[in-house]
């Protein structure tokens, strides 16, 4: 029994050198990106520690409201964002699931396109299957995220309403506190999931060639890090007086 699965994976594993190292390649640039942006985070300004910043704000003037309506609306929108993804990430596994009963044609198709390389029954389905792996981590991603929203909106309703200056109440300041990292927890795991989409995209090119797969890693890999640490978004979130940074509706070919 022993012999026949060592037999079948020495099989399976014959001849894809490359793509175990694009494989591997690929879970490293992912894995170490997200342990990066995570540390670089607490040294400088990320698009999360900004927006952080600014749920802070958002909760302490919410204390003073007594009808919190807008707040919970708020709110509400941005779980109508998470639910899309979540309800896109159903269809696109309900896709796959089904791919994966038609591997024989896939194989076929592919040989009729001439850039593409020979591929086996066996590499389509390994790439099928990571691919749904992909997407069944953004499922869970989004709908935790979804959770989180509405954690947020009962601390939203049941926070007390106080007129004036909250910052020298500690146990207000506690739970504002509490309640803006709730909704950044919420934000970070819809990320997270916009990140499996991301990389999604670099996995579909893992059926032209291994090295291909590769190089898009690094492109997206480099979108993440250019939106997350440097973009003109985050520049105006932070409020950046630099000249550069101040692009008119022109520049941004909105008027």
């Amino acid at each position: 029994m022993i012999d026949s699965i060592g037999n079948y994976i020495t099989m399976a594993l014959s001849d894809q050198g490359a793509n175990l190292m694009a494989f591997l390649w690929f879970v490293i640039a992912a894995r170490g990106y997200q342990t990066y942006a995570i540390g670089a985070s607490r040294r400088k300004d990320s698009l999360a520690g900004v927006l952080h910043a600014y749920r802070q704000r958002w909760m302490v003037r919410m204390i003073s409201r007594e009808m919190r309506m807008a707040d919970i609306g708020a709110v509400a929108n941005l779980e109508r964002y998470v639910t899309l993804f979540a309800s896109s990430s159903l269809l696109i596994l309900a896709g796959l699931v089904t791919l994966v009963g038609y591997t024989d044609d896939m194989v076929h198709i592919g040989r009729g396109i001439p850039f593409l390389p020979p591929q086996t029954p066996l590499e389509w389905q390994f790439k099928l299957f990571f691919l749904t792996l992909m997407f069944v981590y953004a499922f869970f991603k989004f709908t935790w995220s979804l959770r989180q929203y509405g954690f947020a909106s009962v601390m939203i309703s049941s926070a007390p309403v106080v007129y004036g200056d909250i910052s020298d109440n500690k146990d207000l300041m506690d739970h504002v506190n509490r309640s803006a990292k709730m909704l950044s927890m919420a934000a970070n795991n819809f990320n997270f999931g916009l990140r499996a989409y991301y990389y999604s995209l670099a996995v579909l090119t893992w059926t032209i060639h291994p090295f291909v797969f590769m190089a898009t890693t690094c492109v997206v890999v480099y979108i993440l890090y250019i939106r997350e640490f440097s973009s003109s978004s985050l520049a105006e979130l932070k409020g950046s007086n630099d000249s550069k940074n101040r692009k008119t509706l022109v520049d941004y070919h909105l008027i």
